[in-house]
């Protein structure tokens, strides 16, 4: 499954104020089973939008909150790459918005690729139809 770059301010918002909350250890993920509403966003395509926060209360350095960063969404296109796209058949469009916390900067990347895993794991998305 592709991973693509969530973007746009108003986009961040929405997934901030709306968005479902999982927490880990090393990172705090809000996400929604929906296509991002961005004009350059194609609808029927399928794939993963990831997007990173990092604010000044995590670190006032900018280069360790940028190192959290890309060590976080390397997990992310690691773990993609490395699970078959039948295995990930219910997520058809996903929303991401990951906030690493502090520990992901000395944590070992392989206990980064774990937690994604894991989320990827426990989530249930809604399909619209009732179960029984």
């Amino acid at each position: 499954m592709q991973l693509s770059r969530l973007r746009g301010r108003k986009v961040c918002e929405r997934l901030l104020r709306d968005g479902m909350l999982w927490k880990g250890r090393s990172m705090i993920i809000r996400w929604l089973p929906m296509p991002p509403r961005h004009p350059s966003v194609d609808w029927a395509k399928h794939g993963i939008y990831l997007g990173t926060i990092a604010s000044t209360r995590l670190d006032k350095s900018a280069v360790r909150r940028n190192r959290m960063r890309r060590r976080c969404r390397e997990a992310w296109r690691t773990v993609l790459r490395e699970i078959p796209e039948s295995a990930l058949a219910n997520l058809h469009v996903l929303q991401l918005l990951v906030a690493p916390r502090s520990s992901s900067l000395t944590a070992a990347f392989a206990d980064l690729q774990r937690e994604v895993r894991f989320f990827l794991t426990s989530i249930h998305v809604p399909t619209g139809k009732k179960e029984q």
